[in-house]
């Protein structure tokens, strides 16, 4: 049974390598890029209304007392989007040249940005990733949600369309990079 359990950015932190580990196994990407990573992580637990939710195999059988710790399959993590951060500044900057600067504050000016939605290879296909963002989304006070993924015909890219998310921007090359993303959004709340 999973189970969906909140955790602020001290235990985050704390699970820091399980949350790497599932994020390596969901993304493989080259072994030079996870220390960046990590650090990144870490440095987003410090953004103001950080949240997050850790998707645990829970053995109904155990009595949880017993068990310290139950595996995580997957985690969800964002935060209020603000001015100086780096992924809000660049995409924000995206959106006022592409849409212009009033549609981009419309999006951008209060958004909750989902920074990272990762399921472990071995559970995806289960409704976790989609159950995580209804969790991590309800409730907040944000006007919209806004996220990057890959511009590919992905699973996790139909996961956002189903739950209403638009392509803001496609084609979209972040600084320093050369992979293409999507920057999607939807008015909040989710349904």
């Amino acid at each position: 049974m999973i189970e969906f359990r909140g955790a602020g950015p001290a235990e985050f932190a704390e699970r820091l390598e399980t949350v790497i580990g599932i994020y390596t196994a969901a993304m493989n990407p080259p072994q030079e890029q996870i220390a960046g990573r990590k650090t990144i992580m870490r440095n987003h637990s410090t953004y103001p209304y950080f949240q997050c939710y850790f998707a645990e195999l829970r053995d109904s059988s155990l009595d949880a007392a017993s068990v310290p710790e139950f595996p995580i399959v997957g985690f969800a993590y964002g935060f209020q989007g603000a001015p100086g951060q780096w992924w809000h500044d660049v995409v924000l900057r995206g959106l006022a040249e592409r849409l212009g600067p009033e549609a981009a504050n419309a999006w951008m000016g209060h958004a909750f940005e989902l920074a990272e939605i990762h399921v472990h290879p071995d559970y995806q296909g289960k409704g976790i990733g989609r159950a995580m963002i209804r969790t991590l989304c309800a409730g907040r006070r944000e006007r919209s949600a806004i996220l990057s993924t890959h511009d590919q015909p992905t699973a996790a890219r139909h996961l956002y369309a189903s739950m209403g998310f638009t392509d803001l921007l496609t084609a979209f090359v972040f600084p320093g990079g050369h992979e293409e993303y999507a920057i999607a959004g939807r008015p909040l709340p989710l349904p």
